[in-house]
């Protein structure tokens, strides 16, 4: 088409606004994300001196990989922790949200880690089988059951499987906390697959029970893993909001039958937040800030940029036009 257009620059005074979006406040996940690192901090001590004294090396085994755990949950709390002190950071363009999905990330990193250790080493039994001490590996393993039981339980709210009522949204939104969940509830698959694998072994002798459990249980934290490392990968790779969630801008924006929709840009910036660029075409167009308040706060856009153009003349002339030069031309 022929049509040129031309920006509307609204005459009002510029508001000066800050990008923390509640960033600067303290998130539920922290608090539970810090309670979770002392009970497997204390339960990583009791293990580890008691392998020690005993002289077990289940005990020691179990007490480096509570260890590991309490390393990949430190790094959750490093991310809240971050993230909240450096809110108002002007270096930020729009605030720390993102650094809750880098902290999931790098937590989905470590769980593929974990499986494939996992996978290794049950691997490595199946070829080359081990004595197994079973009352103690079973007591060790009961034990694990019971903490990562607990932990799971402070961690696993609805947080993890709920969406903001609109259907905006089927993922989790706050990927740091499902990070530090889906390490804990790997521990406690792994202990209620070690369990019912001991238990064929001391009463069935199926030794081979014991690697093959090991083998589920890494299918399973590497399934969790890639599924967190898709959703926060796409948060930092700021990729397109759910389509849903698009459909409704546009149709709020195009409400007057008039204005059209000509680039929508729409990306995540934080834990249920959005920032998006909007560019509108319209015979009568209307200022920005009027394009803005057709925009609920429901829909979670926090930082809003429109552009606005308008057609010259009737885009009919214009097509005449066109032709007419094209006719010339030849």
């Amino acid at each position: 088409m022929g049509f040129v257009t031309n920006m509307l620059i609204e005459n009002t005074p510029i508001q000066r606004h800050d990008h923390t979006f509640g960033q600067d406040l303290k998130r539920r996940g922290e608090s539970r994300t810090l309670i979770v690192i002392a009970i497997t901090a204390a339960m990583m001590a009791v293990e580890l001196v008691a392998g020690i004294i005993f002289g077990s090396m289940a005990l020691l085994a179990d007490g480096l990989h509570m260890a590991s755990h309490a390393v990949a949950l430190g790094i959750n709390a490093f991310a809240y922790i971050y993230a909240r002190r450096n809110a108002r950071n002007v270096l930020y363009s729009f605030g720390t949200g993102k650094v809750n999905a880098l902290g999931g990330f790098t937590g989905a990193v470590l769980l593929a880690v974990f499986a494939l250790i996992m996978a290794v080493e049950s691997f490595h039994r199946l070829i080359n089988p081990i004595e197994i001490i079973f009352n103690q590996a079973i007591a060790v393993a009961l034990l694990g059951l019971m903490v990562n039981g607990i932990s799971v339980f402070i961690l696993g709210t609805n947080d993890h499987a709920h969406d903001l009522g609109d259907h905006h949204q089927s993922h989790d939104h706050d990927h740091n906390l499902k990070s530090a969940y889906l390490h804990v509830l790997a521990d406690a698959l792994t202990s209620i697959l070690a369990i019912f694998a001991l238990l064929t072994a001391k009463y069935f002798g199926l030794i081979w029970m014991d690697p093959v459990m090991g083998m589920v249980g890494a299918l399973l934290v590497a399934r969790w893993s890639i599924g967190l490392l898709g959703s926060t990968s796409g948060v930092l790779l700021d990729r397109q909001a759910p389509s849903s969630l698009r459909h409704e801008i546009k149709e709020r924006m195009e409400a007057d039958d008039d204005t059209r929709v000509t680039d929508l840009h729409v990306w995540s910036i934080g834990p249920e937040i959005y920032s998006a660029l909007i560019s509108v075409t319209a015979h009568q167009p209307a200022t920005p800030a009027e394009y803005k308040t057709r925009i609920p706060a429901s829909l979670g856009l926090v930082h809003v940029a429109i552009e606005v153009h308008e057609y010259p003349q009737d885009v009919a002339t214009l097509q005449i036009i066109d032709q007419d030069q094209a006719g010339e031309r030849q």
